[in-house]
């Protein structure tokens, strides 16, 4: 007849493991269950613990024999319900589970047929079985909330992205139409100083023709009033600006510089090279005029250029 570790090994259990379980245990069936208890638990804890048992206590790992002349009779082990054959396997069983409460019973035990044994051995396997089967579908689930956080997070992130995208969109729309409001406000004053300039013109060429005819001078043209609009003009002269705006057209797209009163377009030229663009000059549509390379010596103060104005960058 095999041996419980025989019979163990043949059932497919790891021989280290099924070694240790024929040593710690007293029958087949009490090594499947310490195999099942500790099926979790690692080699060496197992190893550790084995070694461990075997320097503190002088006992044998296997129950002891009946004596010569102990008549056969059942203990039950009032603590788990474990029935034993003798006092010798009751002392051992209380050594390995620390269970003390023992009581006599008429029940004489018999070994168990092989017919019994591959009964046991088929549950076992049954039980093995279910319980492989409850964790594969427990990490079944765990699978599924692991990918529904993973799902919510990657939704989360991108909901964040799409939100900062939009924001920084809406900031690039209210930028360009700040710079369309001043480029036409910058139109206004020109076209307002072209008007003026010409009517100071249309004055002085009238004061001469008086005085070539004696008459009076006409009177001086009054200065232009500023562009209306729901707020009350501002007549702050050029003068008072210590910094100019410029919003320079690049062949990449538009760049907003702003730039003291004595920055000479030379030195404009220069910070928009260090940005990797070419400038061989500078074109204002109001008025119409081309600054090139003769002309950046001038400070944007000197060229009309403030409070703020629009270039094209050639």
């Amino acid at each position: 007849m095999p041996s419980d570790l025989e019979q163990l090994l043949d059932m497919g259990f790891d021989s280290e493991r099924a070694t240790l379980a024929s040593k710690a245990t007293g029958s087949l069936q009490d090594a499947i269950d310490w195999l099942e208890k500790n099926q979790e638990t690692p080699l060496d804890d197992l190893k550790a613990a084995a070694q461990a048992q075997a320097q503190s206590s002088s006992t044998s790992d296997e129950p002891p024999a009946l004596q010569p002349g102990e008549v056969a009779q059942s203990l039950v082990c009032n603590d788990c319900g474990r029935k034993l054959r003798g006092q010798a396997q009751a002392e051992w069983h209380a050594s390995k589970t620390e269970h003390v409460n023992f009581s006599e019973s008429t029940e004489e035990l018999k070994p168990l047929t092989e017919e019994e044994k591959k009964q046991r051995l088929e549950e076992l396997k049954q039980r093995l079985a279910a319980k492989k089967a409850v964790q594969a579908e427990q990490e079944k689930e765990d699978r599924k909330k692991n990918e529904k956080i993973r799902m919510k997070s990657t939704k989360e992130t991108q909901e964040a992205k799409e939100e900062l995208r939009k924001k920084e969109q809406l900031k690039e729309m209210q930028a360009r139409k700040r710079e369309k409001i001043e480029e036409a406000e910058a139109r206004k004053r020109v076209l307002a100083k072209l008007e003026a300039d010409k009517q100071e013109r249309k004055r002085k060429a009238e004061a001469e023709k008086a005085a070539r005819a004696g008459q009076a001078p006409p009177p001086p043209v009054a200065e232009p009033a500023g562009p209306t609009s729901s707020g009350p003009a501002t007549s702050k002269p050029a003068s008072a600006y210590t910094e100019a705006r410029l919003a320079l057209q690049t062949p990449t797209g538009r760049v907003m510089k702003t730039f003291p009163v004595e920055t000479t377009l030379f030195e404009v030229a220069h910070a928009l090279e260090q940005d990797g663009l070419v400038v061989n000059s500078f074109t204002q549509n109001f008025p119409k005029k081309t600054y090139d390379k003769t002309d950046f010596g001038l400070t944007l103060k000197e060229a009309g250029m403030v409070p703020s104005s629009a270039l094209i960058v050639n």
